[in-house]
């Protein structure tokens, strides 16, 4: 079965707690639970991993490179702005990267606007809350069966 690796990064385990009117008020946990039930209807096994330490977040990304995961979902929260140490842990994968935003990233502060991560990935999605991660999971879906 093909795999999904949905990464969630720094201060993502505050959903539900922090700004809701960025955020909403739905928990990572409720969040994952969702992740789990489409990635079911789409076919394919899924992990989700949420790290507020940059470190844990490159060194399970390179086990990503290792597992041959087949696509990565990723949110990478104010990391997507200025860590080009994930970036290049990005660069390492071999499967198609989606980027994730629940906010729209580009209407907001100017700093939001740049990601050091959309290079890398096959497309960005953002603005839609919750549901970026449902289309996030569909683009790779679609990539897995795209380039397979």
């Amino acid at each position: 079965m093909k795999k999904v690796l949905v990464l969630h990064g720094i201060n993502l385990n505050m959903f539900g707690k922090r700004d809701p009117a960025h955020y909403g008020t739905t928990t990572l946990k409720e969040i994952d639970a969702r992740i789990s039930e489409w990635a079911a209807e789409l076919g394919f096994e899924v992990e989700c991993f949420q790290t507020n330490h940059e470190g844990e977040m490159a060194s399970r990304i390179h086990a990503a490179h290792e597992e041959n995961v087949d696509a990565v979902v990723i949110n990478a929260g104010a990391w997507t702005h200025y860590s080009y140490g994930i970036a290049d842990a990005l660069a390492i994968l071999k499967a198609p990267i989606v980027e994730v935003h629940m906010s729209n990233i580009h209407a907001r502060e100017e700093f939001r606007h740049h990601s050091v991560i959309a290079g890398l990935a096959k497309g960005q999605i953002c603005g839609f809350g919750v549901d970026s991660y449902h289309l996030g999971l569909i683009a790779a879906s679609n990539l897995i069966k795209v380039e397979n």
